[in-house]
């Protein structure tokens, strides 16, 4: 009897187990905490479990430019239950590093597109630069001397400030952090001197003394910053840059599957203040079906290969 009652009771404590499993979700975010991808992922994620009925948990996995979240999720149960909330970062690792473990289209399912976002350029302090012009004019004084930073070799943060250092002809050396957060921290403490970075997760930093805002790196001005002009306005013509953000998981999802989530985000995006919050960060909310988002992460893919290029970036 006694073993009986006992099986019994460890049946049913497998079972309450099971269920709990299997009514939790993760949200791989591939950087460290208090990035824009963090930052959007802990917005979403408590509407998104509303939405659901089922948990969701956030999880930073950092290293190589993104790419060791993405991989971790490319290769999880294709179930829905493990995604990660990416961004042009992930298709930038994947064409810089011809050793990339997964392919950033044909090993994901595009699950929900949740908007873009402008970049800002950041200098330090102690950088004698009022404007781009004037950062461009210096940097060019000081050939080599000048270095930017990232969020690490692959990231997003690397390829703009690469691509804004070939298109101004200037020498500058990259300096490559773990986390956005690491990145802005070195600029605060002048151990850098430059950094474009996402609006999202960057607005506490805005009007730190220890920084500059030179410019936004959109095509127009945008409506949180209306103050601060374009780089294409402060006199590098054609220069912009810009991230898409979205929910991936692995490839071969169910259809039934792919389309609940994607419904789900979509309606989290209709929520009044779940926009105010998205949109207070820099990102224009703009919800996709799966097709259409598909469609926009293969032609990333492409315009991120021309980008590369255009940057002068050595592939790995």
């Amino acid at each position: 009897m006694k073993a009986l009652v006992t099986g019994l009771f460890c049946a049913a404590i497998l079972a309450c187990t099971a269920h709990a499993q299997s009514n939790t979700s993760k949200i791989i975010v591939p950087f460290a905490p208090g990035g824009g991808q963090d930052v959007l992922a802990r917005v979403l994620a408590p509407e998104l479990a509303a939405q659901l009925g089922e948990s969701f948990i956030i999880e930073n996995r950092a290293g190589g430019g993104g790419s060791a979240g993405s991989t971790l999720v490319a290769r999880s149960a294709p179930d829905g239950k493990t995604l990660v909330m990416a961004a042009s970062s992930h298709t930038i690792s994947a064409v810089l590093d011809r050793k990339s473990p997964y392919d950033p289209v044909k090993d994901f399912t595009a699950v929900a597109h949740i908007g873009s976002g402008a970049y800002i350029m950041l200098v330090s302090a102690t950088v004698k630069a009022a404007n781009v012009a004037e950062l461009i004019s210096y940097a060019k004084a000081n050939p080599g001397k000048m270095n930017y930073a990232s969020a690490g070799v692959g990231s997003a943060t690397h390829l703009a400030a690469a691509y804004f250092a070939s298109r101004a002809g200037i020498d500058v050396v990259h300096v490559p952090f773990k986390s956005t957060a690491e990145a802005l921290n070195a600029l605060m403490q002048g151990e850098t001197q430059l950094l474009i970075v996402p609006t999202l997760g960057s607005q506490a930093f805005i009007g730190n003394p220890q920084l500059r805002l030179l410019a936004v790196v959109s095509p127009v001005r945008i409506p949180t910053l209306p103050n601060v002009p374009t780089v294409i306005e402060s006199g590098l013509p054609g220069f912009e840059f810009s991230s898409w953000f979205g929910l991936l998981g692995p490839a071969n999802m169910p259809a039934d599957v792919t389309r609940r989530l994607n419904a789900a985000v979509n309606k989290v995006l209709a929520i009044p203040n779940i926009v105010a919050a998205i949109e207070k960060q820099g990102i224009e909310p703009r919800a996709l079906d799966h097709a259409q988002f598909t469609k926009l992460l293969s032609e990333n893919l492409e315009s991120t290969k021309e980008l590369v290029k255009a940057a002068g970036i050595v592939n790995n």
